[in-house]
C-alpha cells in the first residue's frame, strides 16, 4: 500500500462521497475512484458500499481506517521529527471571522512562542461551513460559539466573551429612533441573532437591516454612521480607531467552544494545542 492510497482512502471514507474527497485533494473524481479499485484489488477486499448518497465503509473498510488513521500521522510525525526544518507538522484550526478576530490570534501567538515547528493555518467561513470541513476531516478543530452537533462533536475548551452594542456619535445630526441594524449575513452568528434579540426587546424590530460578509465591513458601517450592531468587546477594546462609535456592554456574556470531531485520532499538533488550551 502507498501513502497517497492511503490519504486518498482516508478523505473518501471522513468525507463519504468520492466526489466531495476528489474536490478536497484537488484531483479529478474517475482519479479517485482508481486509486480506490486498486486498492480494494490490492486487498481482495471491498473497502466501500456505493449508494446513491455516496459511500459507507464496510467491515474490512472500518478495520483500515484506524490504520491508516494511525500510519498516517506516524508517517507526519516521524518526517518533522527527523528533518523538522523541511516537514513541519501542522494543525488546521476554523473558526468564523466574528470570533478569530482578536482571542483566536492571540491564543495562537501564545502557542507558537512555545511550538515555533507547527506551522498553523485558520480558516475562516460561515458556521455551517465549518462543522463541514471539520466532519470531512478538512480542519483539525474549530471555534465556534452557540449550538452544534454534540453527537458529532467534542468540545475540549471554551472561554467566555463579552459583548457590546457599538453605534455611531450622532454628533451634528438627529437620531432616529428607528437605527438600521448591520449584521453578519451568516445567520447562524450569534451577534447577528444577539442584535435581532436586542432590536426586538426594544420595539426596534422594525428597523431597517444591511448585511454584510465581514466584521470590518460593520465596524466601518458604524463608524460611518449607517446603524448599529453586536460585536465582541475584545474587538472594540483592541482597536485605536473607535473614537467616533459609541458602545454599550451587554449583560451576558457568549460561550466560545473549541471541538474536536469524536472517535478521530488526534495528530501530535492537535494534542498539543489542546494541552496547551488546558493550561491557560
Amino acid at each position: 500500500m502507498e501513502s497517497q492510497d492511503l490519504r486518498i482512502f482516508k478523505c473518501v471514507a471522513e468525507a463519504k462521497s468520492l466526489s466531495k474527497a476528489a474536490e478536497i485533494l484537488g484531483y479529478v473524481q474517475p482519479h479517485i475512484s482508481q486509486r480506490i479499485k486498486n486498492l480494494e484489488g490490492e486487498l481482495d477486499t471491498k473497502l466501500f458500499i456505493r449508494t446513491n448518497r455516496g459511500v459507507t465503509l464496510t467491515d474490512e473498510g472500518e478495520a483500515l481506517f484506524n490504520y491508516a488513521q494511525r500510519i498516517l500521522l506516524l508517517m507526519d510525525e516521524a518526517k518533522a521529527e527527523v528533518n523538522p526544518n523541511k516537514f513541519r507538522t501542522s494543525l488546521i484550526i476554523g473558526a468564523s471571522q466574528t470570533v478569530s478576530a482578536t482571542k483566536v490570534p492571540f491564543l495562537f501567538s501564545s502557542f507558537l512562542k512555545e511550538h515555533r515547528n507547527i506551522e498553523v493555518k485558520i480558516k475562516t467561513d460561515r458556521k455551517h461551513a465549518l462543522q463541514e470541513m471539520l466532519a470531512y476531516g478538512e480542519i483539525d478543530g474549530l471555534f465556534l460559539s452557540g449550538t452544534y452537533n454534540e453527537a458529532q462533536f467534542e468540545r475540549v475548551y471554551h472561554y467566555a466573551e463579552k459583548m457590546v452594542l457599538i453605534a455611531p456619535l450622532y454628533e451634528g445630526r438627529e437620531e432616529t429612533d428607528q437605527p438600521t441594524l448591520l449584521i453578519n449575513s451568516d445567520v447562524n452568528c450569534i451577534y447577528r441573532n444577539r442584535l435581532l434579540a436586542f432590536s426586538k426587546e426594544y420595539h426596534t424590530h422594525k428597523a431597517n437591516m444591511m448585511e454584510f460578509d465581514s466584521l470590518e465591513a460593520i465596524l466601518q458601517g458604524v463608524r460611518d454612521g449607517l446603524g448599529i450592531s453586536v460585536v465582541p468587546a475584545s474587538v472594540v477594546n483592541s482597536r485605536g480607531d473607535m473614537q467616533s462609535i459609541h458602545y454599550q456592554e451587554l449583560a451576558e456574556d457568549v460561550r466560545v467552544d473549541f471541538v474536536v470531531k469524536k472517535g478521530k485520532q488526534r495528530s501530535p499538533s492537535l494534542k498539543k494545542f489542546i494541552h496547551f488550551l488546558g493550561s491557560l
